[in-house]
């Protein structure tokens, strides 16, 4: 597939949402709606205790509430790292001493740029900064063995909280109960 023109019909806080021209394998052209996001970060918060740390937050795409790790947009020119360690600090008070990656994804690649760094963050300390103006969240904390349960259970449905607890369980010694 080859691109032939970009048409940027809205331009948003975070994304402007374009047309895309392109030319398909066969010849022929299509038009295709794309939104051109800012990629993200999200984070599992790890303490010591064995707790993976979650905020609970409306969400106007769903209109409820979902449990999700903290996340955020990376602003222009921040690099993933530092996103995630401004936005763990934003969103549940903590600053972490170690940081892994765990890798990236996109999060919907059919229409959107956005591509997501997932990080582990362990070794947690008290460092908060003051949330955004528009974030009205509850912190909330669960051993990984209340979570495999609470996925088994179907009780999270946020896509990048999912796809960040499948890396983190995947290379964990924290074992699914019978």
């Amino acid at each position: 597939m080859k691109i032939d023109k970009i048409t940027v019909i809205h331009t948003g806080r975070a994304y402007t949402v374009e047309e895309v021209e392109v030319t398909l394998p066969n010849g022929r052209q299509k038009v295709y709606d794309r939104i051109n996001h800012r990629d993200s970060v999200t984070i599992l918060p790890y303490d010591a205790d064995g707790n993976i740390w979650f905020v609970r937050q409306y969400r106007l795409g769903s209109t409820s509430e979902l449990l999700e790790l903290p996340a955020g947009v990376m602003e222009k020119g921040e690099d993933a790292l530092n996103c995630a360690k401004r936005e763990i600090r934003e969103e549940i008070g903590m600053a972490a001493n170690q940081w892994h990656k765990l890798g990236s994804y996109y999060l919907a690649p059919g229409y959107t740029t956005e591509l997501n760094h997932a990080f582990l963050a362990q070794d947690l300390v008290a460092s908060p900064l003051m949330m955004d103006e528009d974030e009205f969240l509850k912190v909330e904390q669960y051993s990984a063995q209340k979570i495999l349960q609470m996925l088994r259970g179907d009780i999270i449905h946020d896509g990048k909280t999912l796809a960040v607890l499948a890396l983190f369980f995947q290379n964990s010694t924290v074992s699914p109960e019978p």
